[in-house]
């Protein structure tokens, strides 16, 4: 791995417990991976670990095959060869774009600086605006600059805290997808840190789902969408309930196979793979928006109690007879009134089924 972190745990002064505890994971040079978890989760944390900026308390960090972080040893963050683009791109406000570019390479012969500076704007569309200066930028450019600051020494390592979270919903959107580009064409290792799942899954080769200073799961979006490892992973991406479920024995064709049944009735041709994980008895099975089909045939009716306009389709909220609520993706020309029944049945390609969670005193 290039980058490598093992059991890494950071705990600060006066807290009861680590802000990051027994972290592990591994970037593969030219590898994007981002850190994904609610406020508070150790995130930020662990990005300031990486960069040098706060002391480990166990564990270790690897760059490039080699130890830059310890309980014992630390090299100093000037000393890592790693960029980092903060929150609030920290310009400075009377350099024009070009020399905020060339700040961190004023060291490098004139004429090899001025090329760089001139690469790297190129990469991130900024080559005519060499001449301007931050407060004449869009917010969307100001980032841009940052970034191609960060990009212009060729660092090891490209850290990103949260780089779009000062700019509204639509560029944040644009801007994940350019920024992927724009990584992949510079050949970077990167790792970025948002709360964001669209930023998360628009950037990243491999994704850390952290909560409560743990890592829950680190891998790709599919994976972690469709094999969820956790109860808190399978919560906090997507969107999806957990329904009371049952995974029980039938025999059909004298061949005996695990069926899950649900207050939508039984999921079926679930695959050797998944019947494998799946252990008889009492459990919930997590069933997402999209594995919830609308369908006026349907023997399975559910009221609709809450509704969501997406532009393309609905996401409904909907309560069965039974009183499970499950949600469901609709397109958005059939657009039901609230209070109205629809039918619905399940059309689960992945079945994911955890251990029942005690019931609530």
């Amino acid at each position: 791995m290039y980058l490598e972190l093992q059991q890494l745990s950071v705990q600060y002064p006066g807290q009861a417990h680590p802000a990051v505890n027994q972290v592990s994971f591994g970037l593969k040079a030219g590898q994007i991976g981002v850190l994904i978890g609610p406020s508070g989760c150790g995130k930020t944390t662990l990005l300031r670990a990486t960069a040098g900026l706060e002391p480990i308390h166990a564990g270790n960090i690897s760059l490039s095959g080699a130890l830059v972080s310890s309980p014992t040893q630390s090299v100093p963050p000037e000393a890592r060869h790693m960029g980092m683009v903060f929150q609030d791109y920290a310009l400075f406000p009377h350099l024009d774009v070009g020399q905020n570019v060339a700040f961190g390479i004023h060291h490098w012969p004139t004429d090899k600086r001025r090329a760089r500076v001139a690469d790297v704007l190129d990469l991130v569309g900024l080559g005519t605006q060499r001449r301007r200066y931050p407060h004449e930028l869009s917010g969307g450019q100001q980032q841009r600059v940052a970034l191609a600051r960060a990009l212009a020494p060729s660092p090891k390592l490209l850290l990103l805290d949260e780089p779009f979270s000062n700019l509204d919903v639509d560029l944040r959107e644009r801007l994940a997808q350019e920024l992927r580009t724009i990584l992949k064409e510079a050949g970077a290792t990167a790792l970025f840190v948002t709360h964001d799942q669209l930023e998360a899954f628009a950037i990243g080769d491999l994704i850390g789902v952290m909560h409560e200073g743990r890592l829950h799961q680190w891998a790709d979006a599919y994976t972690l969408y469709h094999r969820p490892a956790t109860r808190f992973v399978a919560d906090f991406i997507g969107h999806g309930v957990f329904a009371p479920a049952r995974v029980e024995l039938h025999e059909e064709n004298g061949v005996t196979h695990k069926h899950v049944v649900t207050p939508l009735g039984e999921l079926h041709g679930i695959n050797l793979a998944e019947q494998d994980r799946l252990t008889l008895g009492p459990c919930d099975v997590l069933l997402r928006a999209d594995d919830i089909v609308h369908d006026d045939a349907a023997t399975v009716q559910a009221k609709i109690i809450n509704k969501a306009f997406r532009g393309n389709e609905f996401l409904y909220t909907l309560q069965l007879k039974t009183g499970e609520t499950v949600m469901a993706h609709v397109p958005s020309h059939h657009d039901h009134r609230l209070g109205e029944w629809i039918g619905i049945r399940p059309e689960v390609d992945h079945v994911v089924t955890f251990a029942c969670e005690p019931a609530s005193s």
